[in-house]
């Protein structure tokens, strides 16, 4: 109820903004932000074109290469503070999953596709199972969108919640430029933070090719000391990579981009920690690793035909990743358990669309998509020497006491369009369909082997352990084919206010577990796992406003929504030897309104408003899913109640024409779940890993001045040095399950422009 009277007093605010705002002063000062707040009208591409952000029917917040450098906004976790009802799970560097509008039963989505689909361009790069997400440099891009909401009609499958797009830039024929920005900071008392980036856009020959080359180089010093391993700032991270992109247009219709790029990012332990051994403190036999390597290939065509717009996207990828992670928590530490597991993937991905030209009665989009993925995965649990020699184990080959090699298949194929007709230049209908099919399949490959080592180790038995090869297996193929659809009706009443109203689906691809059939070896009555998770889907109403007024200086939206989730994809954890696995569950309702609002006030201020309040919660349940999953029926779902946001922005003129800028921005996240309350399996036992994270509130600031080519300033993030638990680990394998906001950071940022 809160929720509802909260939108509707905004929703008043701003019907009755508009005549309001007609009555003020139009004196010099005022006509100079109005000409800069028009110059600044937003264009997006959300619907497959660009379309003004005001009258596009669905919730989004874009983020300019300008807006990014300005505010310091380097990777996803900025994005996540500005953007409402969005929030980042983060435990480490590489673990990067996003719940849009309360829509996750917990962060880390262990065997799921997540909720939010992360795209780079054309290419989906979320994943399914225990996969890192890379953060990828955000520098010299052409925007970034967030969109709310299932974008099943146009992103496909794994945009349940919501998508967020990289868009990078594109190179310039006729201007050669350059630029470099160097950012060197200080975490916490002595660790050293490096960023470098660079960019290059050379024309090649005027009018018809040019090339654009994008590099950056990372070294970030770590906080968190392993006392297992004896390393002090043991969560360094390395990573670099970059990018080449080549524009042929050798006519005013045609154009090809190619696109080479690379990235490689080697984080040297996590940066979890466990609480009772101290702040900022972890303990692993080894650096737990979780590291990536992603190298991506594109060619986009695009031809301009009489009244419609042709592109194709071809793109192929290989994603090699390490896990490497040790396990004892799950027995307290009383025996040596680890999971090394090295995994590849070869991903292609095509998309041909045809979007026709604006002006008309009828807008519309039609295209194809097809996607697929071939995951490697070599999985190896292991002890160590120096236990087994300690406990008088033998008869491993080597330290590993079980090895699996594995391999999965992905297909997504979908034809999907849009039609837009205007009954007049102010009302507009919208349908979109989306209809497709997935399917995904796990085989076991041979080589593999067990052993008894976990009842052995726990029970203290010494001498040589039985080795049992696992055989070759080929898993039941899991197949859905349905449609995904969208429906949305705009009006503007006035010239500077845009209602709409929008009904959505999206779905997620099937699961299929690694360990489908087996059955424990620490408990044989214990449950057998399953075979997999069947697609989980919902269905969205979102109703919104958005404003402008006094020619751009006031710009406000406000939306509010109601999710309906069913058959909801979970992954729980069999009791005895912690092996995870996918399954389906009841349903869930998420309901919430979201608030934007930026304005000039006066003549080199910006202020910027944001806020979403939500309610998510399970609404319908078996016995037998709550005992399976944990789940309670009316439980809250992993996401915040409240999140916010405020940002002050003041430019100023300096001598010799520079410009100054401080700004100084305030976030604030709500505490939720990290899970569902009780133990899989046991049902009404409460588990001992169920927790939530902290309310916390995060203060920025930034000072710079800009020279002509030079801009330089001094930035400080966390200013308050909170040190809130933002990521609680759902699972009892980890010892160290707590993942804290990064230490202050304060640091000098220097960019220069050829």
């Amino acid at each position: 109820m809160r929720a509802f009277l909260f939108a509707s007093a905004s929703a008043g605010a701003l019907a009755i903004a508009a005549p309001a705002f007609a009555q003020t002063d139009t004196d010099q000062e005022d006509a100079q932000r109005s000409a800069q707040a028009s110059r600044d009208i937003i264009t997006v591409t959300a619907t497959r074109r660009e379309e003004r952000l005001q009258d596009v029917p669905l919730s989004v917040t874009t983020f300019s290469q300008d807006e990014l450098d300005a505010r310091g906004l380097v990777g996803y976790e900025g994005l996540a503070f500005e953007t409402p009802g969005v929030v980042l799970n983060r435990p480490t560097a590489n673990f990067n999953n996003f719940t849009a509008r309360g829509i996750a039963t917990n962060g880390y989505n262990a065997n799921l596709q997540s909720t939010v689909a992360i795209y780079i361009d054309e290419l989906p790069i979320s994943a399914n199972g225990n996969s890192t997400i890379l953060d990828p440099s955000l520098y010299d891009v052409e925007r970034i969108e967030f969109l709310r909401g299932p974008q099943g009609t146009l992103f496909g499958s794994g945009s349940l919640a919501g998508a967020l797009r990289i868009v990078t830039r594109s190179p310039d024929l006729n201007t050669f430029e350059a630029s470099v920005l160097g950012d060197i900071g200080v975490t916490g008392s002595s660790s050293i933070r490096q960023r470098y980036n660079a960019m290059v856009n050379m024309p090649l020959v005027e009018d018809q090719l040019a090339l654009r080359v994008v590099g950056f180089l990372r070294n970030e010093e770590g906080y968190v000391n392993n006392i297992g391993t004896g390393i002090n700032n043991a969560d360094t991270l390395e990573a670099w990579g970059g990018r080449a992109t080549l524009l042929w247009q050798p006519t005013d219709r045609l154009s090809l981009r190619f696109l080479v790029s690379r990235e490689e990012s080697n984080p040297q332990d996590s940066s979890l920690t466990n609480p009772l051994l101290g702040r900022d403190v972890r303990i692993s036999d080894r650096p737990d690793r979780f590291t990536g390597e992603l190298t991506n290939y594109n060619v986009t065509l695009n031809y301009q035909f009489s009244g419609a717009e042709l592109t194709s996207s071809t793109t192929y990828s290989r994603f090699n990743q390490r896990f490497y992670v040790d396990l004892a928590g799950t027995f307290g530490q009383a025996i040596a358990f680890a999971l090394d597991a090295d995994a590849y993937d070869q991903n292609f991905a095509q998309e041909v669309r045809l979007v026709s030209e604006t002006g008309g009665n009828f807008d519309w989009v039609v295209g194809g998509f097809y996607f697929s993925r071939k995951r490697d995965v070599d999985f190896g649990y292991r002890s160590n020497e120096a236990f087994l020699t300690a406990r008088g184990i033998t008869g491993l080959p080597d330290e590993y006491y079980q090895r699996l090699y594995s391999h999965s298949l992905q297909h997504e194929a979908a034809a999907f369009g849009e039609l837009t007709y205007r009954f007049t230049e102010d009302f507009w209908v919208t349908a979109g369909l989306r209809y497709g099919s997935i399917d995904a399949q796990a085989f076991t490959e041979p080589g593999g082997y067990n052993s008894n080592y976990l009842v052995n180790a726990l029970f203290g038995i010494p001498g040589p352990l039985t080795i049992t090869a696992i055989p070759e297996e080929t898993g039941i193929k899991a197949e859905e084919t349905g449609p995904s659809y969208r429906f949305s009706a705009s009006w503007r009443p006035v010239p500077s206010l845009t209602a709409y109203a929008a009904v959505a689906t999206g779905f997620r691809a099937p699961v299929v577990n690694a360990f489908a059939g087996r059955p424990s070896l620490v408990d044989p009555n214990d449950l057998i796992i399953p075979f997999g998770a069947d697609s989980d889907d919902l269905i969205s109403y979102e109703a919104g406003l958005k404003g402008s007024w006094m020619n751009g200086l006031l710009n406000a939206s406000i939306a509010l929504y109601q999710i309906d989730w069913d058959g909801i994809q979970i992954q729980a954890n069999r009791v005895s030897d912690s092996v995870q696995f996918a399954t389906n569950i009841g349903g869930a309702r998420s309901r919430g309104v979201e608030l934007e609002l930026l304005a000039r006030p006066a003549n080199g201020w910006t202020i910027g408003l944001n806020g979403s309040l939500n309610e998510s919660k399970v609404t319908s349940l078996t016995p037998e899913e709550a005992a399976i999953s944990g789940a309670v029926e009316g439980i809250r779902l992993s996401g915040p109640r409240f999140q916010g946001s405020l940002l002050v922005n003041y430019n100023f003129g300096l001598m010799n024409n520079a410009e100054g800028n401080a700004s100084l921005a305030v976030y604030h996240v709500g505490g939720f779940p990290s899970s569902f309350p009780n133990v899989p399996g046991q049902p009404g036992v409460t588990s001992p890993t169920y927790d939530f994270t902290d309310a916390y509130t995060v203060v920025n600031g930034t000072l710079a001045a800009s020279f002509d080519r030079l801009t330089a300033g001094v930035y400080v993030e966390n200013l308050f040095d909170d040190r809130s638990v933002t990521y609680v680990h759902p699972e009892a394998f980890l010892d160290g399950r707590y993942a804290l906001q990064r230490p202050r950071t304060i640091g000098v940022r220097v960019g220069y422009s050829f």
